[in-house]
This record gives structure tokens, C-alpha cells and sequence, in this order.
């Protein structure tokens, strides 16, 4: 099959990190992939570094025009972003009909409505964001989920969702590159407590922030070291950090290249996300080994069930605080864990499996087609 994967996305997170590892195992089971992206960002970078073909746009337009010009020449055109879906929406007339897309969010379509609905509601309920969307959503031909959270709003629209969960790929270790990291973060040769997440809003740093300075209150042999691209919660992290005296502590390392070499550093994982699809980080934590404490915000629930990691009230300093001293005062159990993650993980979403997935998907669409 011939097959077009959108995502015009800046800067390099999780969704990014599935895209460019679906293009690698369809090219690995024989299939023409091409990746449609933004020029010069890390993704477009990645990818023509492991030989995808690249179509990199400057701007929404040139991407459109791309679209109207080539689109007709894929089997299947695949959105990977909301915004992505947006514009297939907008062309459709002019695509093929096998537009799939990949909902990686667990968002409430309309937050300020969210506490008042339950269940499926009628069209004359619905806010006019939930009609818009649900005006794009029917544009796509199949629509896919990463997780039962991140199908929630779908079908509460009554649209029907393929889940087919992230997958994480095992990387080597870099011992040379994992020396430097501890040299740089961890000199003093402490314990690690970390977590990947951009400083945005729904990743809610300030209750991250205020867990290690009460953790901190009741030990101080640990660093928590903070990685993640900067975002709309920089500033407030930072002051929050000072104003509780944690500079020597709670270290925001920034955007890191190579994450998979940092979790090698670190004797527990945290994620305290108040929105959260699925939660590719906390795959990677248990690919590394790492015991995981999160909180129960959408997919995280899922990841973490039947004693695979420690579960948080969403919002609970206090709670996250104490599932961290846990996991650093009891290190057998804390490794009974982490081990039970892990062979879990292994199983569910192996890069394989999840492809598999989704070109089983793509041939029913490109069947059905024929048949039309």
C-alpha cells in the first residue's frame, strides 16, 4: 500500500515518537510510507535520518496544496494530529476515501460543558465546538483511539472507535551517554526520581512541584530531575521552585534528546497529568524498569492497573509525596513492580502488535473501496 502519515507538530513528544515508529515498522513490512511534516522540526529531521521519505512544508498552505495536488495518489491518508484532521476534513471532497485518524488525546471536546453531560446526549444538546467536531470526525473513514480514554468523547458522539495503544520500541543503553547524564545531574550520587512532561498546563507541574518539597520535608537523599520541552507552565514552575526553596532538589533539565538513556538514571518514575490519553512516558519507565507513581487521569489508570505502578488522586501533592517515599524506602517491592510492568509491556505494546493493528485496518478500508 501506498500510504501518507500527517503530523505537522512542533518539537518532539510523544506523538511524534509514534508516528516516525509506525513509518519504520510499515516499511518494514513492505509498504510505501511517506511522512508529510514541518520543515525543519525534529520530526521531518528523524525521519529523513532513518531514510523516510519526506515531504516537509513550511506552512499550512504548502501543506494543503500538497494535499489537493498528491493526496488522490495514497491508498490511505493517515492524520496523527486533531489540527492534521482538521485540514483532511476541509479537502475531503478532493481525497481518497480511506482517511484515517489517531485521537492522542483524552480532552474533553468542550471543558466548559464537560461537568453537565453524562452519556449520550441529543444534537440539539450538543455546544457548537462538539458539532464542529463531530463534523470533522465524520470525514474520517475509520477512527482510532490510543486508549479507552481517548475514545470516551468519540463515542459519546456516537462514533465507532478501533483502539490500538502506543507502542515503545527498546533502545540500548548508552553507557557513555548515561555517565555524562549523571555527571551532570547527579554528582553527589543520590537517588533519581524524574519524570518526562512537557511544563504545560494539563501536565499540572505545580502539583508535581509541591509533592517533592513535602517529600523533601521528610528526606533529602534524593534529586528529582524534571525533563520536558518548556511550555505555558515555565514561569509559574520556576517561581513555585524558588519560593519553596527546592533549587538544590527539583531540577527542570529541559528537553532531553535521548530519553530513553535518562530513565536509566532514575529509582522511580511520576506523572501528574490532570488530562492524559495514554501516557507514552510511563511505557517507557516500564520498558527501563522503572517503578511508575501516577495519577488517575484517563489512560493512566489503564497503564497502571493490577499493581503495575501506584495510583494518585488527580491533584493530591500529599498522596504523590507518599507513594515517592514508598517506592525509595521499600526497593524489593518497589522492583517486584516495575518487573510486573515490565514483562506486561512487553506484551501489550510491542511495535509490532500495534502495526499489525493498523494495517489490518488499512486493507479493510482499501477492500471495502474495491468493492464500492
Amino acid at each position: 500500500m501506498r500510504i501518507l502519515q500527517l503530523n505537522f507538530e512542533r518539537g518532539w513528544r510523544g506523538g511524534e515518537r509514534q508516528t516516525l515508529l509506525s513509518i519504520q515498522q510499515m516499511q518494514q513490512a513492505g509498504h510505501q510510507v511517506s511522512l508529510l511534516a514541518r520543515r525543519d522540526e525534529e520530526l521531518a529531521r528523524r525521519a529523513k535520518e532513518q531514510g523516510v521519505s519526506v515531504v516537509e512544508c513550511a506552512s499550512v498552505g504548502a501543506a494543503l496544496r500538497y494535499l489537493l495536488v498528491h493526496g488522490r495518489g495514497f491508498d490511505i491518508v493517515h492524520s496523527q494530529t486533531a489540527s492534521c484532521m482538521s485540514w483532511l476534513a476541509l479537502l475531503h471532497f478532493w481525497l481518497p476515501k480511506r482517511v484515517v485518524f489517531t485521537r492522542r488525546t483524552a480532552f474533553p471536546i468542550d471543558r466548559k460543558r464537560v461537568e453537565q453531560r453524562s452519556g449520550q446526549q441529543p444534537d440539539s444538546a450538543l455546544t457548537s465546538k462538539e458539532r464542529r467536531t463531530r463534523w470533522k470526525w465524520r470525514k474520517a473513514d475509520r477512527l482510532v483511539a490510543i486508549s479507552q480514554a481517548a475514545a470516551a468523547e468519540p463515542r459519546r458522539l456516537g462514533f465507532s472507535v478501533d483502539v490500538i495503544p502506543s507502542a515503545i520500541e527498546y533502545v540500548e543503553q548508552d553507557e557513555a551517554y548515561v555517565n555524562h547524564l549523571r555527571l551532570r545531574w547527579n554528582p553527589q550520587g543520590l537517588h533519581v526520581l524524574g519524570t518526562m512532561a512537557a511544563l504545560t498546563s494539563e501536565k499540572d507541574p505545580q502539583t508535581l512541584i509541591r509533592a517533592v518539597h513535602a517529600l523533601y520535608q521528610r528526606r533529602q537523599d534524593f534529586v528529582f530531575l524534571h525533563f520536558g520541552a518548556s511550555g505555558s507552565e515555565t514561569s509559574a514552575a520556576e517561581e513555585l521552585i524558588a519560593q519553596l526553596g527546592l533549587e538544590d532538589c527539583y531540577k527542570l533539565a529541559g528537553f532531553e534528546a535521548r530519553p530513553e538513556q535518562a530513565y536509566r538514571l532514575m529509582d522511580g518514575f511520576v506523572l501528574s497529568s490532570r488530562h492524559e490519553a495514554l501516557g507514552s512516558s510511563v511505557l517507557d519507565a516500564f520498558v527501563y524498569g522503572v517503578p511508575v507513581t501516577a495519577t488517575m487521569a484517563g489512560g493512566l489508570s489503564e497503564l497502571l492497573d493490577n499493581g503495575r505502578g501506584k495510583l494518585c488522586a488527580v491533584g493530591d501533592a500529599q498522596a504523590i509525596a507518599q507513594a515517592l517515599d514508598d517506592t525509595l524506602s521499600n526497593p524489593t517491592a518497589a522492583r517486584q513492580q516495575a518487573a510486573l510492568a515490565h514483562r506486561w509491556v512487553q506484551q501489550e505494546h510491542d511495535p509490532a502488535v500495534m502495526v499489525q493493528r493498523y494495517l489490518r485496518l488499512y486493507q479493510q478500508l482499501v477492500q471495502q473501496r474495491v468493492r464500492n
